[in-house]
């Protein structure tokens, strides 16, 4: 999952860099929570740590499965306010969409702290 949000923010930032406004800065937004503001650096950036953490997961470091975990934790609190605004607004789509993100998140976070994972790292 690392590396997939990696290539696919990689991607993005370097069609921004080169071609500048043929995609549009939001297309990052569910990934970085406001960070896309800074321009296609940030999504580099974001990339490049995520591809780290996605080699560190592969290479079962011990560093990356505690860096997975926090990235997850952090998805999460960052989510809850739009799954709030989506629940209280009544807007369905949005909250499937917030929704699925805070429960895929929370999944890699479950998945992470089970026994035999943890003994594997």
């Amino acid at each position: 999952m690392f590396g997939l949000v990696s290539a696919y923010l990689a991607a993005l930032g370097v069609l921004m860099l080169a071609a500048p406004g043929t995609v549009s800065m939001t297309s990052g937004a569910p990934l970085l929570f406001g960070l896309e503001l800074a321009g296609p650096y940030m999504f580099l950036l974001v990339a490049l740590v995520s591809a780290l953490l996605a080699w560190g997961l592969w290479r079962m470091n011990r560093w990356a499965r505690w860096g997975a975990i926090a990235t997850a934790l952090v998805g999460v609190v960052m989510l809850v306010p739009s799954v709030s605004a989506a629940a209280i607004s009544i807007q369905p789509l949005s909250l499937l969409r917030s929704g699925l993100g805070v429960i895929v998140r929370v999944a890699v976070v479950w998945y992470l702290f089970q026994e035999p994972v943890v003994e594997r790292f």
